[in-house]
């Protein structure tokens, strides 16, 4: 019996944990061949150059097009470089195809339809994540249901509705508020938003109701601050979608003059200058690339945050 009692007493020692390779494709030896690991190179080497030159070749014919004369892009459309810069058709199509107009419609229309979809997605998110109604799970699921809905098949329902609102019985077409309103409701953001605040620790909330917070001061000082990478993401994505969005501005402004970019130039593109028009096609590329590029981070950080660190 001492015996026994003496062994099971007896403190064990712990298992050594061996970490185990990663798999993939090619296992760890055949990496250590040589063969293998110059064909694996060339191969990464093959797939990065084709990505990049599908992503960079049509902007440089962008590019080289905006600067080349019109009987050259018909002539010659496949040329690497323009034969004589012509600086001019920028200007030209800033000026007489009013391109500078159009552009400031479209930031217009953008930045409202991103603080319309920031702030639907944040506080719908908060309402169905951390306050949690008794209707809340019904009121999600009709939001996630939306998702499987065509933007094509409620486009005669949106349209009748801005043209004649439901109780107040005036038409909003032809107007900002066409664009940012039926922009709010958007049910990927409200998704991202209500899994990002899903992953916020719930002592926080606990002690703000302590403190006497109420929902709208927990939201404002607590869930806010700590949401800057989802609301980051939420308003640059909602951004370059509506910098880009055609059919629904094509619907909702029959007005030549009050139309966005990307409704203006394939109308321009009827009677207007090839070369002017190019150049107009790349003025309408530049600040979304120069957004992207500067706010990046926040795009991946926003989607990929599933918790607290530290």
């Amino acid at each position: 019996m001492t015996g026994q009692l003496s062994e099971t007493s007896r403190p064990r020692r712990p298992r050594r944990v061996t970490s185990r390779p990663a798999r993939g494709i090619v296992s760890s030896a055949d990496r250590n061949s040589t063969g293998t690991r110059w064909g694996l190179l060339v191969t990464q080497a093959l797939l990065l150059t084709g990505v990049a030159a599908a992503a960079l070749v049509p902007f440089w014919w962008l590019v080289k097009g905006s600067v080349s004369g019109t009987q050259e892009l018909i002539g010659d459309p496949t040329r690497p470089w323009p034969g004589a810069l012509h600086w001019g058709n920028l200007s030209s199509a800033w000026n007489d195809l009013e391109v500078g107009h159009y552009l400031v419609n479209t930031v217009i229309y953008a930045t409202g339809s991103c603080a319309a979809q920031v702030l639907v997605a944040t506080t719908a998110g908060y309402a169905l994540s951390i306050l949690r109604p008794r209707f809340g799970s019904l009121v999600y699921g009709a939001i996630l249901a939306t998702l499987f809905l065509p933007g094509t098949v409620t486009l005669v329902a949106l349209y009748l509705t801005v043209t004649d609102l439901p109780g107040l019985h005036v038409s909003i077409a032809n107007g900002p508020l066409a664009i940012w309103l039926p922009a709010g409701a958007h049910a990927f953001n409200v998704l991202i938003a209500k899994q990002f605040f899903d992953a916020l620790p719930r002592e926080l909330f606990d002690a703000a109701a302590t403190d006497g917070a109420g929902a709208v001061r927990t939201f404002w000082s607590i869930v806010l601050p700590m949401s800057r990478p989802v609301v980051a993401a939420i308003a640059i994505l909602s951004l370059m979608a509506a910098w880009k969005d055609f059919l629904w501005p094509l619907v909702a402004m029959t007005d030549p003059a009050k139309q966005p970019l990307s409704v203006a130039l394939p109308r321009l593109a009827t009677y207007s200058d090839q070369a002017m028009l190019i150049a107009g096609l790349l003025i309408s590329t530049l600040p979304p690339l120069v957004v992207f590029a500067i706010f990046q981070r926040h795009i991946v950080r926003g989607i990929g945050f599933n918790g607290l660190k530290g």
